[in-house]
């Protein structure tokens, strides 16, 4: 009660301003409160969607350096964005707490913002497109891919940008908002996809034995067994052409190993059918 009377015996001007002391402190603390509440929640839902992707066997086999920086990139621009937003809410809250009209300064957040879109469009294109490839992990890192009709080795990737090194060791700088379709060579498993071609009057059925043995062997091999997932074989005559009869080998490695397994695979044929006196014609 002495509390209610000391404030019913202030001026009018002095219980106005308390009032909106008390104001201005309650829009302090629900700010303080919703941006901790924000980091805490964007934290938790980013941990539940790299976990979720390890469990099903979408997210590649990255380091824990990798996964830390990925984890750490997302919570940044998330936080971020978020506290933009309640500080924007803050700041007009704290407007309409002074009596101010926010009509004008919302329109002229919005001109603002506008004028900010249309002269940096391309960079903001640019930045969203690199946040959805970073959420969906698309790519990362070490990651063979082709994108914006450029192959190469992922060498450096920002929100902004991906780097490329090609095979002849040209890098590429391309920007994400360029990036319309993302193909990554390099995802979990590939697929050997081989094509032999012998001459015709060849027996078919001791020459797909022997390429069928070849994947057994290689698929046993200490060097490859681990990298081999399905062993490589004959899987059907694919084409008959005037060079001869072609046959399709498929198998299946790890995705880093397609091209060194696809090799080791030719060179194991080519001397197992010059052991054989089968002839190889070209395609």
């Amino acid at each position: 009660m002495d509390v209610v009377a000391a404030y019913q015996e202030l001026s009018p001007p002095l219980r106005d301003l308390l009032a909106l002391g008390l104001q201005l402190l309650l829009i302090a603390a629900a700010t303080i409160v919703a941006l901790r509440l924000s980091r805490i929640g964007v934290a938790a839902i980013i941990s539940a969607l790299l976990d979720r992707e390890v469990v099903e066997g979408t997210a590649q086999e990255l380091s824990a350096i990798e996964v830390s920086k990925r984890k750490a990139t997302l919570h940044g621009l998330a936080t971020t964005l978020l506290r933009v937003v309640i500080l924007a809410i803050a700041f007009l809250m704290a407007m309409q707490a002074f009596s101010l009209d926010i009509g004008p300064a919302i329109a002229g957040l919005g001109i603002i913002g506008f004028a900010v879109s249309l002269g940096s469009q391309h960079l903001v294109r640019d930045y969203l497109a690199g946040s959805f490839i970073l959420i969906e992990n698309q790519y990362a890192k070490g990651d063979v891919v082709r994108i914006a009709d450029v192959s190469g080795t992922v060498e450096d990737f920002s929100l902004r940008r991906t780097t490329l090194r090609d095979l002849d060791g040209t890098v590429h700088s391309v920007p994400n908002g360029l990036i319309g379709v993302a193909s990554n060579l390099t995802r979990v498993w590939a697929r050997i996809n081989l094509d032999i071609t012998v001459a015709y009057g060849t027996d078919l059925e001791a020459a797909s034995e022997l390429v069928n043995g070849i994947g057994r062997e290689m698929a046993a091999d200490p060097a490859w067994r681990r990298r081999v997932l399905e062993a490589p074989r004959v899987d059907r005559v694919s084409s008959l052409a005037g060079q001869g009869v072609t046959l399709k080998i498929l198998g299946s490695v790890r995705a880093a190993d397609r091209w060194a397994a696809t090799g080791e695979l030719r060179k194991r044929i080519a001397n197992a059918f010059a052991a054989a006196s089968i002839e190889i014609r070209g395609s």
